[in-house]
């Protein structure tokens, strides 16, 4: 072998062996690169799992109108027990319950024989009365035209004048007790007060009727329901905007599906202090009559809004020992915690007055460590409903 053989056998060991170290160094490299990439990704990682994961949900705008359903209780426009107004019995009776009466119908008669005596006493009375008073009149005049005469003296013209008054007195006296007497024989026709429905009938032939309302029962129950009352009892709450004006329907549980018109006529101007509500009074027409008093509806009234508000997730809340706090997160993913005033529970939801403003993502169940300036990573309620939904 030539000395140029031995020297290019020796330059190509040379770069045999130098790319062999290039190589060894090159995966050295690699390799060291690949470990410092892998460890930033677990370290990475590690801190992403520290962060934790919070479900949010916008709080919500208050509705401009709200509706609030209410129990009611019907009634008549008109209901009327009837009592006798003179004692006796119970003679006959003409209508039942359900009986359509106008005013002045004969409902029953009462047989009171001894108001009848009483009434042919009390006439005879007054005319004896009617002519005691003339014969007083009569002497009185004689006795005045004698005075001039002296026939008479002064003092017996007084006892004739004095006389003739008392007899005229005793006529009227007795005379009223006739007016009395026939009133209460009229009494005996037992009428209706005004044009209705018998709603009820509490007596029967041959019962012994009392005079008066507080002595025995009702005789005849009469009601007109052309026009039904209802009465509200409305929360202290909404007592300031039930007012004239607001729209009013009542649904019937006989009538499902159906709303019916109402007004509101008036209020009690008052807090109840022992229910602590307002006593609201409306009126809904009534002339075909399908509606029936005494019983139970649904008074939807369409209320306009107050403090409006803003509504979220009752699941929002977080209480603290300085109050209920409200957790938000803004679009850095940084926690701050809101000092709020509570309105109304509406079970699911509950209304927020103050502290926080439509739009807020507010955080659903807030852990108990959170603080203002906390870093989460947030996730929507919306898109969490969504993704469950898909099969």
């Amino acid at each position: 072998m030539t000395q140029n053989s031995t020297v290019l056998h020796r330059a190509r060991v040379g770069a045999i062996i130098l790319g062999i170290v290039v190589a060894a160094g090159g995966l050295a490299v690699w390799g060291i690169q690949s470990r410092v990439a892998a460890e930033a990704v677990l370290a990475r990682t590690s801190d992403d799992a520290a962060v934790p994961i919070v479900v949010a949900r916008p709080a919500q705008a208050g509705p401009a109108d709200e509706e609030v359903v209410l129990p009611g209780n019907v009634q008549a426009e008109y209901d009327t027990p009837i009592y006798a107004r003179t004692s006796g019995y119970v003679k006959q009776w003409y209508t039942d319950i359900g009986a359509h009466v106008k005013a002045g119908d004969l409902l029953a008669d009462i047989d009171s024989p001894e108001v009848d005596q009483q009434l042919k006493q009390a006439e005879a009375d007054l005319l004896t009365a009617q002519a005691n008073d003339r014969f007083s009149q009569a002497t009185a005049r004689r006795v005045r035209a004698l005075l001039p005469t002296q026939f008479v003296s002064a003092e017996r013209d007084d006892q004739a004048q004095s006389d003739a008054a008392a007899k005229e007195a005793s006529v009227a006296s007795n005379n009223a007790n006739v007016e009395r007497l026939r009133k209460l024989v009229g009494f005996e026709r037992v009428v209706a007060p005004y044009d209705g429905i018998v709603t009820a009938r509490e007596t029967d032939v041959g019962n012994l009727i009392n005079a008066g309302s507080g002595t025995g029962p009702e005789l005849f129950r009469v009601a007109d329901i052309r026009k039904l009352k209802i009465y509200v009892q409305v929360p202290q709450s909404y007592a300031p905007r039930v007012r004239r004006g607001v729209a009013v329907t009542l649904q019937f549980p006989e009538y499902p599906g159906r709303s019916f018109a109402a007004t509101l006529v008036r209020t009690a101007n008052a807090i109840n202090p022992n229910s602590r509500t307002l006593l609201v009074e409306l009126e809904t027409d009534n002339a075909n009559g399908q509606l029936l008093p005494g019983g139970y509806t649904e008074v939807h009234f369409k209320l306009p809004a107050g403090d409006r508000g803003v509504q979220i997730p009752a699941n929002a809340l977080l209480f603290r020992a300085e109050g209920v706090r409200v957790a938000t997160i803004n679009n850095n993913g940084l926690v701050a915690l809101h000092e709020v005033t509570l309105g109304r529970d509406f079970g699911s939801t509950i209304e927020v007055l103050a502290g926080v403003s439509a739009g807020d993502m507010v955080i659903l169940n807030p852990p108990a460590s959170a603080t203002d300036g906390v870093t989460v990573h947030v996730r929507q309620a919306d898109k969490i409903a969504s993704s469950q939904a898909r099969p």
